[in-house]
């Protein structure tokens, strides 16, 4: 029987909802052991799955910064350069600088080597419970922002969701699921009871109210008399969203998606820094400053034809992109461009709130 190849095995961990990091030499200079174009899968415990990147000298690097990419779901460069060219470009081993991390290569070939290291995540499940004006607005945004997103509601109201990835007749939701799973309730007076009870039994990452904080604390009450736990209901966010002034449902919707993305990234810097700090050691990437761009992790796949654009694309945004103004931003003319000037306006909005 013959081997599966990277590609294969990339795939196979995709459908099983495994993170895992498609690291790809893109540029060598001198003697290396490793040239460009080769990759590596590379597991969250740092074992590579298949593929080959290089012996010691650039290994103990790409895979150190493979469990930091799992951890918090952003991209490196990874740049392995002789300690005398690290001197004259004034960086040194393990700082990250506009997007690249820089190491130290120990070995007597003295080569450089660029990886590109794309962490491949399970896409975040997104479970919209109510067929209301906001509930659909926001099924409809969050797929955009690469939620995998799950109707719940009654058969007769589906037809209010023109487009989601999954459907669920009613507020019964699974056991479990590949990847993240956030729970906004959007009944908005038809079946909040029942809808906010399902969502309680379910094990997710972030559960919201769509309504008032007088209606959602008389909900509360209601449940609370009826035996729910209060440690179970405090991990409510009531009302759902950021603060924005919203009024319509797709503003409404719109801000819910800002909070999902907020909550997501914070979660994931959490992640890091406490693996960082068990290790003893100094996380090198901080959280984001201010101008920082927000790079959209890939949740498709990686590896293929596109690797090498998406690590030029990667840099060339992290050097130029960051340090444009909103109305510098080129208009968009698709999702891509798009996605990328929201991105921006978020993580700025994030960043200096």
């Amino acid at each position: 029987m013959r081997k599966p190849n990277i590609d294969q095995i990339a795939e196979g961990l995709k459908r099983a909802g495994t993170p895992y990091v498609m690291a790809t030499v893109v540029r060598t200079v001198a003697a290396t052991a490793a040239k460009a174009g080769a990759k590596a899968v590379i597991l969250e415990d740092g074992t590579i799955a298949e593929g080959w990147i290089g012996g010691g000298c650039a290994r103990g690097a790409v895979l150190r910064a493979a469990r930091e990419a799992i951890a918090d779901g952003e991209p490196r460069l990874v740049s392995v350069q002789p300690e005398d060219l690290l001197a004259e470009l004034g960086v040194s081993p393990g700082e990250m600088r506009d997007g690249v991390r820089f190491a130290r290569n120990m070995c007597p070939s003295k080569g450089s080597m660029d990886v590109f290291v794309e962490p491949v995540l399970p896409v975040p499940h997104l479970y919209v419970l109510g067929a209301s004006p906001v509930g659909v607005a926001l099924a409809d945004l969050a797929r955009r922002f690469g939620f995998h997103t799950v109707a719940c509601a009654p058969a007769s109201d589906q037809q209010a969701f023109p487009e989601v990835d999954d459907r669920i007749e009613g507020y019964l939701l699974p056991a479990d699921a590949p990847g993240e799973r956030y729970l906004v309730v959007a009944t908005q007076g038809r079946g909040d009871e029942a809808a906010l009870r399902a969502a309680l039994g379910s094990p997710a990452a972030h559960i919201a109210f769509v309504g008032s904080r007088a209606k959602a604390a008389s909900l509360k009450q209601k449940l609370r008399s009826s035996g729910v736990r209060t440690e179970d209901l405090d991990r409510v966010k009531a009302p759902a969203g950021l603060d924005i002034g919203a009024v319509t449902p797709e503003e409404i919707a719109l801000s819910i998606v800002a909070e999902l993305v907020e909550v997501r990234r914070r979660h994931h810097r959490g992640i890091l820094r406490a693996g960082t700090e068990a290790r003893g050691t100094v996380a090198h990437n901080a959280p984001a400053e201010a101008g920082d761009v927000a790079v959209p992790v890939s949740s498709a796949g990686a590896g293929g034809p596109g690797t090498l654009r998406r690590a030029l694309a990667f840099v060339g945004e992290r050097l130029l992109g960051a340090r444009k103004k909103p109305s510098e931003m080129p208009d968009a003319e698709n999702g891509q461009d798009e996605a990328f000037y929201l991105g921006l306006l978020l993580q700025r909005r994030f960043c200096c709130m």
